[in-house]
């Protein structure tokens, strides 16, 4: 039958049920430092000195007066921050608190130098640290309110220092902007006498120089630009009149162009169109009319007629008068044409002559005109001036007793802000619960120790054959119905279902260190496979600190010892127990001669007569980690179980006696957990308690008075296997 083997190692992963495991095994760590940070917590509390704080609120308005001042700007009410935040420090300033300290019925210098200098005043820097270490500057969000708070010992005492300090800032603010108003006033009064010798300088200059330039400003209407000899307006119109002649000029040119170029019809007819002659008007009427009477005889008469001779003559003496007339309007047109080009240039000639001159007018009398451009700015900024300091001497005037007010005046309050007894008494219990639980889980994170069935199987490499709970005592004595017995029955199962050979009957039970229960763990195994019919037998082969005997209730004079040194037979030091298929062999006294019996022949002989004469062989050894005898034993024997105790020695100590094991070619063929407490660990409840449970309400429900499950008829029946 294939022996149990180990699953492969997983991850390790807490999980929540890991966690409460943790803190229901380090509880008593937990309680006790929950309990120290608590009571700590509360004497502090109750040892610490009280401290009272009584607050003034006051509201901080911006600069300026009750009344809207001239310029009609007025910021009063607008939330700042960074306002709030300089009047904070104003506040705390030197000059403010300095006539807080100051103060005849406060005397803190005094007051203070009996109580923290003992008794002598304490110098003003002191106090004033000491007095900035108990204020409470707080700003309400959003308004331009300040709230004052000092700490102090007494109630009565914050109360008259708080109000102290907002009196305090209070005046300060005034006589802030008292003086502040009455400096700028005085630096206008001398900024405007400075200006006023300045434009009395520059106007007695102006007249100067318009007397020496012999300036005269009628052409501008007293302007600050120079003027020539001639008017700027009359200017302007000749300007205007040459460019109105230029252009008509230019047109009567073109056309009289035109006209010259048109043949004799069309100068008849586009004349009227162009120069208005009445008497060419005349004459064209007059030879309109007399066409009209020659066409008319010439319809009446005919040609040959006296009468259309007579019109025909009569047209023609108006035709060469028309002719004539024409040519006397072109050279008339001509004429006039040529005069007002004369006119033009004229005209050009004497616009730029003018303008000359006043060039030259004009660069005479530029230091006069900038001069006066200069007069006219310096009278313009001293006019400013003028209103600025009248209205500056009005606003002075003006009452500004709303700059600081204040709104509610500290009073002593009886209840102490610190120290707050319930919060920390919340504090204390809440701190102590992380710091229990912090330490309890650092603790176990520096416990390397055996906990779980998970930590076997990943660092040995080895199956968990039983899991046996805490305070576990001797099965002979307990009887087969104790509710123990069902882990040791399951290890006894685990056990022969390990074996690779039903012929493997013998076995040694070894551990890492002293004190981890081996001695128990083989002594009640061997119990159980006594009490299930076999002829077993248990040899105490730890030589230096046997035990067994003294479970077994029988002297240790002969035994073991004496058999390997040939002193008695096999007979003779193999002794009966309560139980008839159990025998026990001790260890008989070891002489200091003999420490390496265990390796000699006379030993194998006996483990071979051992393995034919009983069904199983038990053999309890000394711990591995600590003389040879184990691992000697280890290497003679068929099968080898290493108990290993919960919570007791370091993982890399159980490795290293498994490798020991292992080297000395010893057949390894499971682990024993040890002295499980399964009140504190519920992941083992399965292996002890549910048998417990079981059991006992089977006993106390059922009359049927059967064979105990320790008997011979239980080979058969089927274990409960470990749920990792």
């Amino acid at each position: 039958m294939d022996p149990l083997k180990a699953p492969p190692a997983q991850e390790n992963k807490l999980h929540f049920l890991d966690y409460w495991r943790i803190i229901r095994i380090r509880k008593t760590v937990i309680l006790a430092v929950f309990l120290l940070v608590v009571i700590t917590a509360t004497l502090v509390t109750f040892v610490l000195p009280k401290h009272y704080l009584s607050k003034a609120s006051i509201k901080v308005d911006r600069p300026g007066a009750d009344i809207t001042e001239f310029t009609g700007r007025n910021m009063s009410g607008v939330y700042d921050p960074y306002f709030i935040q300089t009047e904070f420090e104003a506040i705390k300033s030197e000059t403010v608190l300095t006539n807080v300290v100051m103060r005849p019925d406060l005397d803190l210098t005094k007051k203070w130098g009996v109580k923290y200098n003992n008794g002598e005043r304490l110098k003003t820097p002191d106090a004033l640290d000491l007095l900035r270490a108990r204020l409470d500057l707080r700003p309400v969000r959003n308004t331009m309110f300040i709230e004052i708070g000092v700490i102090m010992d007494k109630p009565d005492e914050a109360a008259a220092i708080a109000n102290a300090v907002a009196e305090a800032y209070q005046a300060h603010r005034l006589e802030e902007i008292k003086r502040a108003s009455m400096g700028g006033i005085k630096a206008l009064e001398e900024r405007l006498e400075e200006q006023q010798k300045k434009v009395a300088e520059v106007q007695k200059r102006v007249n100067e120089l318009r007397d020496e330039l012999k300036v005269s400003e009628s052409g501008f209407g007293g302007g600050f630009e120079p003027a020539g000899s001639l008017d700027y307006a009359a200017v302007q119109m000749i300007n205007a009149q040459v460019l109105q002649d230029e252009a008509q000029l230019d047109r009567e040119e073109k056309s009289f162009q035109a006209l010259t170029n048109m043949s004799r019809a069309d100068q008849f007819k586009a004349l009227p169109n162009i120069a208005s002659d009445p008497q060419f008007n005349e004459l064209s009427q007059q030879l309109n009319l007399a066409q009209q009477g020659l066409i008319k005889a010439s319809r009446d008469y005919g040609t040959n007629h006296q009468t259309y001779i007579n019109n025909q003559q009569i047209v023609e003496d108006l035709t060469r008068k028309v002719s004539d007339r024409l040519d006397g309007v072109l050279v008339g047109l001509k004429t006039t044409i040529e005069s007002k080009r004369a006119g033009v240039e004229s005209l050009r000639s004497k616009l730029a002559t003018a303008k000359a001159t006043d060039i030259q007018r004009a660069t005479e009398t530029r230091p006069y005109y900038d001069k006066k451009r200069e007069l006219d700015n310096l009278v313009s900024f001293q006019k400013i001036l003028e209103q600025r300091l009248a209205m500056e001497q009005v606003d002075v005037t003006l009452p500004r007793t709303g700059m600081v007010t204040i709104m509610n005046r500290a009073m002593s309050d009886p209840k102490p802000i610190s120290p707050k007894v319930t919060l920390n008494i919340i504090l204390g219990v809440i701190v102590g619960l992380v710091v229990g639980v912090g330490l309890a889980f650092f603790i176990e994170y520096l416990d390397t120790s055996v906990k779980t069935i998970d930590d076997v199987e990943r660092a040995l490499q080895a199956p968990v054959l039983g899991v046996i709970p805490q305070n576990v005592g001797l099965l002979i004595k307990e009887g087969a119905e104790s509710p123990h017995a069902e882990a040791y029955r399951v290890l006894r199962t685990n056990i022969l279902f390990s074996r690779k050979d039903e012929k493997l009957n013998c076995m040694a039970v070894v551990s890492a260190g002293a004190g981890e229960g081996k001695s128990t763990t083989v002594f009640n195994l061997a119990t159980i496979f006594a009490q299930s019919g076999n002829r077993v037998i248990i040899v105490d082969s730890d030589l230096r600190r046997p035990t067994l005997h003294k479970m077994v209730g029988v002297t240790n004079s002969i035994g073991l010892t004496n058999y390997l040194l040939k002193q008695n037979t096999l007979e003779e030091v193999i002794q009966t127990t309560s139980i008839p298929t159990l025998d026990f062999m001790a260890s008989g006294k070891l002489p200091s001669s003999s420490l390496g019996i265990l390796s000699s022949s006379q030993m194998k002989d006996l483990i071979n007569e051992l393995k034919n004469r009983y069904d199983f062989v038990f053999f309890d050894s000394p711990p591995i980690m600590g003389v040879s005898d184990a691992s000697i034993l280890a290497s003679e024997v068929a099968m080898t179980i290493q108990v290993i105790q919960y919570r007791r020695y370091p993982q890399p100590m159980n490795i290293r006696a498994k490798q020991m094991i292992e080297k000395v070619g010893g057949n390894l063929v499971g682990i024993v957990l040890n002295n499980i407490n399964m009140s504190q660990d519920e992941s083992y409840y399965y292996y002890s308690g549910y048998y417990h449970d079981y059991y006992y309400s089977r006993s106390e429900d059922s009359d049927d008075k059967s064979e105990p499950k320790g008997g011979p008829g239980d080979k058969g029946k089927v274990e409960i296997k470990p749920k990792y």
